[in-house]
């Protein structure tokens, strides 16, 4: 896994989750994480928030599933959307 790929698959889908990244790339989240803070120092990807309490409080959903990330291109990274997790979290 190299920047370019992480670069191209974001671009293709517009956002995805870490756990969808890892999974692809077969590579924990953590080192996924870690390329994605490269292009979002460089303002290529956005971070999304969703609820605080997702992913801490139930337990139900694994937190890398609700960490999503945006290819944004051209930009600034420094604002942060809040989305809201899906339905059944």
């Amino acid at each position: 896994m190299i920047l370019s790929d992480i670069k191209r698959y974001l671009s293709e889908r517009g956002q995805a989750t870490l756990a969808d990244m890892a999974l692809h790339f077969q590579s924990s989240p953590d080192a996924v994480r870690g390329m994605l803070e490269v292009w979002a120092g460089k303002g290529k990807v956005r971070r999304h928030l969703t609820d605080p309490s997702c992913g801490s409080s139930c337990s139900k959903c694994d937190p890398a599933s609700v960490e999503i990330y945006e290819w944004i291109g051209e930009g600034t990274a420094d604002k942060i959307r809040v989305i809201q997790p899906p339905g059944d979290c």
